[in-house]
């Protein structure tokens, strides 16, 4: 879906850029430009951040435990 239509940003670039390492909304707003124009999109963005970071955290506890 997308998440930024200033940019045409979607929620799975927005993923990517966080598994690639940007672990903020500044971070992601310099890779793909989120939030840079109108900014009506900076609260779904940080939420996708949030859930893509969490996403993360779990695979890392569930691969450590096995």
């Amino acid at each position: 879906m997308y998440v930024c239509l200033c940019k045409g940003v979607t929620d799975t670039q927005i993923r990517d850029a966080v598994i690639d390492g940007a672990d903020s909304l500044r971070h992601v707003r310099q890779q793909l430009g989120v939030a840079s124009n109108c900014g009506r999109c900076a609260q779904c963005a940080r939420e996708v951040i949030r859930q893509t970071k969490q996403e993360i955290a779990s695979l890392d506890a569930a691969c450590q435990v096995a």
